[in-house]
């Protein structure tokens, strides 16, 4: 299972259905990340000039608002829950931008329609249920507690970590490859020395430029040289 917060439901759902049934031919390799504790660990480097937070709708429409709370008091820094369309961006960045101006940061809600304050709670106990925080690596931070999700052990039978032991070996980036870097914002794309020359599209060198969600991808794509 790979995937944040709005992947997880569904995977716990089909763990709790195998267990229900009593099938023994499925099993889940959980690569699962939590969005919230990653958001945390980037503010507690103390690298980054971070004025505001635009959260991601799909995340919250599970988790709700809730567990940005603590964010604006512990870093000083502002949230804003945003959706996908170009003005649901917009007015959350222009809430942003407002409390950068008043020096007043806060968790606010762009994205109504689709997101409240607790979130989706049979969403979330389906994940409570057949999960549990645990410890797991990120590309450009290492290794970050709480921030990934394992089975419980009531559930090991579906576990393929638990029942296989994977020999997993270190991932590590391809040479002159930035991609940590990149994705820990303390990089922009163009000053990898791969960027646009050995790394493009459609050479891709790291994941950054793999999918076109990857932040060198976008930037090869739409970024304007002048």
């Amino acid at each position: 299972g790979i995937g944040f917060e709005t992947t997880a439901p569904t995977v716990a759902a089909s763990i709790i259905t195998a267990a229900r049934k009593s099938l023994r031919n499925y099993r889940v390799l959980s690569l699962l990340k939590l969005t919230p504790p990653v958001m945390r660990a980037l503010l507690q480097l103390g690298e980054l000039r971070i004025d505001g937070i635009l959260c991601p709708g799909h995340v919250s429409v599970v988790t709700g608002t809730a567990p940005y709370e603590d964010i604006p008091e512990r870093f000083g820094v502002g949230c804003a829950v945003s959706g996908f369309e170009p003005v649901d961006m917009l007015r959350a960045i222009g809430l942003l931008v407002q409390q950068v101006e008043s020096g007043s940061p806060a968790v606010v809600n762009a994205y109504e329609r689709a997101v409240s304050p607790e979130g989706n709670e049979v969403a979330q106990g389906l994940i409570a249920q057949v999960f549990a925080p645990c410890q797991t690596e990120w590309r450009g931070l290492g290794s970050v507690p709480d921030s990934g999700l394992g089975l419980r052990p009531e559930y090991e039978d579906f576990d393929a970590l638990a029942l296989y032991h994977p020999d997993i070996a270190p991932s590590s980036e391809p040479t002159g490859c930035r991609c940590g870097d990149v994705l820990r914002g303390s990089l922009p794309p163009q000053d990898c020395p791969l960027f646009g020359t050995a790394c493009t599209p459609e050479n891709p060198i790291g994941p950054c430029m793999v999918s076109h969600e990857g932040a060198c991808a976008a930037h090869f794509a739409y970024s304007v040289t002048t």
